[in-house]
């Protein structure tokens, strides 16, 4: 992900969630410290979908992972949510964890085949919505 990309990632978000994530989170997502990751998928040159996480000891939180309501069913969610796995195997991380919203069945679907189960749950996360905490063991076998 690039600066260049932020307007397109962010009206993905808009288009997206209720609670959209700004151009600025995202921005400060894009500084090279080692501990980010902000991806980019494309398809004819455009963003048709992204993920960003943080990487913390030897644990991966993916914060975000989106596909463009257009370019959705094509298996772009699970080749972002394969790479952001990947790059976490790389540096070693032994956990991978997520917050989804409770109602969002076909990411959790996606995360299960992943091999995250749910954890938690926390209790109006997203406003009045209800967040499952879910997490995966990252075993280097599964690169």
């Amino acid at each position: 992900m690039t600066e260049a990309d932020l307007p397109a990632v962010a009206a993905i978000e808009r288009q997206l969630f209720p609670d959209p994530w700004s151009e600025n989170l995202f921005r400060d997502d894009l500084r090279d410290d080692g501990r980010r990751m902000a991806v980019c998928l494309r398809s004819d040159g455009a963003v048709a979908g992204y993920a960003v996480g943080w990487f913390v000891e030897d644990e991966f939180h993916l914060g975000n992972l989106a596909v463009a309501r257009e370019w959705q069913g094509r298996g772009l969610g699970k080749r972002l949510l394969a790479h952001a796995l990947d790059q976490a195997r790389s540096r070693s991380c032994r956990l991978a964890t997520l917050e989804v919203r409770a109602s969002n069945r076909t990411a959790i679907g996606l995360y299960r085949r992943s091999g995250f189960t749910e954890v938690a749950v926390r209790k109006r996360y997203y406003g009045a919505e209800d967040a499952l905490v879910m997490l995966a063991e990252l075993d280097a076998a599964r690169c």
